[in-house]
């Protein structure tokens, strides 16, 4: 990770992560705070992400790393995977 300059973590929330795992992250994303570029795409919001990771301080922690300097894009709505499979689905 010290060639990179961006991270991309997709679709966090998928799968859960064990104690380990989600203490892993939290170090990783710990040590590449202020000096990387990290996209995380999630379908949780940041007060869901208990759900992900076992204990509430350590997803504190992380989400108020991820969040300082960060720009939050939201999108709500009908999901395009969906209406596209749908609309070539024949009736």
């Amino acid at each position: 990770f010290k060639k990179v300059d961006l991270i991309i973590l997709d679709e966090m929330g998928y799968i859960p992560f064990s104690k380990d795992g989600a203490e892993l992250l939290f170090q990783l994303i710990t040590d590449w705070y202020e000096q990387k570029s990290l996209i995380i795409t999630s379908n949780l919001e940041f007060s869901q992400w208990n759900r992900i990771f076992v204990d509430a301080r350590l997803t504190a922690a992380l989400v108020d790393r991820v969040i300082h300097h960060a720009h939050i894009l939201s999108f709500t709505g009908n999901s395009y995977r969906v209406t596209h499979a749908l609309s070539n689905y024949p009736s």
